[in-house]
């Protein structure tokens, strides 16, 4: 079982981002930072989805804006078994990170 960093990732601009996917027979409490590196302001989506691709009831964050050397949090998330965490971020200057423990 896995604490501390679970996932990490430099998304490209504009594609879906799987940044950690929960192991099976698994579960997952984690936090996740999104963090605006670039010189211009961005938009993150954010998902807890079965897939890579997620359904529009998946997203618990949906193009929102993060300003240059803005952070997006999210805390205390929890997921089950084979759940991917899967981020968007509109330029490719966002970095993301997963942390947390699985049971």
């Amino acid at each position: 079982m896995a604490t501390g960093i679970l996932g990490q990732s430099n998304p490209s601009a504009a594609t879906n981002t799987t940044v950690y996917t929960v192991p099976s027979a698994t579960t997952a409490t984690f936090n996740i930072n999104v963090v605006n590196t670039g010189s211009s302001s961005a938009s993150v989506s954010l998902a807890i989805c079965a897939t890579g691709t997620p359904s529009a009831s998946e997203y618990i964050e949906f193009q929102t804006p993060l300003p240059p050397g803005g952070v997006l949090e999210r805390t205390a998330l929890v997921a089950q078994a084979t759940k991917n965490v899967v981020v968007n971020c509109s330029t490719a200057n966002c970095s993301v990170s997963a942390y947390g423990y699985e049971v």
